[in-house]
């Protein structure tokens, strides 16, 4: 079993799923917000996807951590490392709760997991898959200095993939 550790930020947390942040991802799980992670999803689906974020790590070493707020507590999303038979290689996921888009957390928190993901873990490779749709996320990946992927495997043909550049290299 992975110990599943804390990251900190200045501003963030990255800290374990607890069962008390399941009524906050069930809601968005059952909202238009979930629509680009192929939602909305019914409550069953939601719970299955929720464990299967706990899950990963003890099953590959790494998995979703919940974004909060070192000062004040909030949980404002979840960002995460995905894999397993759903995904080709090591996806860099995130998402951000209602009130909590445009204040940097997402991107915050997906540098600070993808930094741990290559110097800590020592993975080789991380990409996003999104659908083209997203500008936000889109955006965001680009912020990240990942890059458009047209040649990366995909489950999804309609996905696109951003390929993250390894900063244990840098």
């Amino acid at each position: 079993m992975t110990d599943i550790p804390t990251i900190q930020t200045e501003r963030l947390s990255l800290r374990p799923i607890k069962l008390e942040d399941w009524p906050a991802y069930v809601e968005l799980m059952h909202s238009q917000r979930s629509e680009y992670m192929g939602g909305p999803y019914s409550t069953k689906v939601a719970w299955g996807i929720f464990c299967h974020d706990v899950a990963q790590w003890s099953l590959m070493g790494h998995g979703a951590l919940m974004i909060e707020d070192r000062g004040t507590g909030v949980c404002h999303g979840q960002v995460g490392i995905n894999h397993g038979p759903l995904f080709p290689e090591c996806e860099l996921g995130w998402f951000v709760y209602s009130g909590s888009e445009g204040k940097g957390y997402a991107f915050e928190a997906a540098q600070a997991l993808r930094n741990w993901a290559f110097q800590t873990r020592r993975l080789k490779t991380l990409v996003s898959y999104m659908d083209p749709n997203n500008i936000k996320s889109r955006r965001l990946a680009e912020k990240l200095g990942a890059q458009l992927d047209v040649n990366a495997v995909r489950d999804d043909p309609n996905d696109l993939v951003f390929r993250h550049p390894n900063t244990s290299n840098v």
